[in-house]
């Protein structure tokens, strides 16, 4: 335990002195700044347009000065100042960036092959881990979407395809956001717009639909039928149990009844009047 801790503090030791000469500038680095402070100084009123510069309030700037990060912290919004000799900025856009994913090709795990796209929103959390930690933090989020994509979906069935959208569409968040995290990049939201089948497969899940709806309907039928029996058996044992119910059950279908006659006895009864 004794060695394990006296590792811990050494590493811990090399670690901090090598973040303490990391971030000092050396002796040229130094006299490179008091050079251009020296210059910026002397040529006041002609510096100042060079060394005032200003962020919108959804902008940061990641200012490098001989080429290292300057501040642990990103500056902005608003007026911050650089020296025109040594520093350098780059500006980071905040906004939430939302783009779609191209149609993929991808294979089910029951084998379907389905065309699968959807749309990404996505922002910057830490300007300076997408400024230094990766080339072009917007590419390689779109990059990296499209094959999220097709690695969450080669996991799932047909079924879940069609049904689970919202829990393949947080799966893909998660996975695409611990991905880009060292990049200062946090996904917010990721959907699933369209899933494509081959025609074929279309046709055959259409007949299926169409079968078991036929099924359906054909014992919807039959136990509609069955319940009618039924009433019809109750009925009649109430009717056998009493006897004028029977004649008053067959005057009231008197009424429908229809009787046909003769047009030339009408004509007699009429020329008789």
């Amino acid at each position: 335990m004794v060695y394990q801790r006296k590792a811990q503090i050494s590493s811990s030791t090399e670690q901090n002195l090598e973040d303490k000469s990391s971030g000092s500038l050396g002796c040229c680095g130094w006299l490179l700044f008091g050079i251009s402070l020296i210059f910026t100084v002397f040529l006041f009123p002609i510096t100042i347009i060079m060394c005032v510069k200003i962020v919108k309030e959804y902008e940061r700037a990641v200012i490098f000065r001989l080429g290292r990060i300057a501040d642990k912290k990103p500056k902005g919004p608003g007026i911050f100042f650089v020296l025109p000799c040594t520093d350098t900025f780059v500006k980071v856009d905040l906004r939430t960036v939302s783009f779609d994913i191209p149609p993929q090709e991808i294979l089910t795990k029951d084998s379907v092959t389905a065309s699968v796209d959807g749309v990404v929103y996505f922002r910057v959390s830490c300007p300076i881990s997408a400024v230094a930690n990766v080339s072009n933090a917007h590419s390689s989020t779109r990059l990296l979407a499209q094959t999220t994509l097709r690695n969450v979906l080669g996991t799932k069935n047909l079924a879940e395809l069609l049904s689970d959208r919202e829990g393949i569409s947080h799966s893909m968040s998660e996975s695409l956001d611990e991905a880009t995290d060292p990049w200062g990049i946090k996904v917010e939201r990721v959907e699933i717009k369209d899933v494509k089948l081959p025609h074929q497969l279309q046709r055959a899940m259409a007949a299926e639909a169409e079968a078991s709806r036929e099924a359906r309907a054909k014992v919807i039928t039959a136990e509609g039928e069955m319940n009618a029996s039924r009433a019809l058996k109750e009925a009649s044992l109430v009717i056998a149990e009493s006897p004028s119910g029977l004649q008053l059950r067959y005057l009231q279908t008197l009424t429908t009844i229809i009787f046909p006659l003769p047009i030339e006895m009408v004509s007699h009864f009429m020329q008789r009047k």
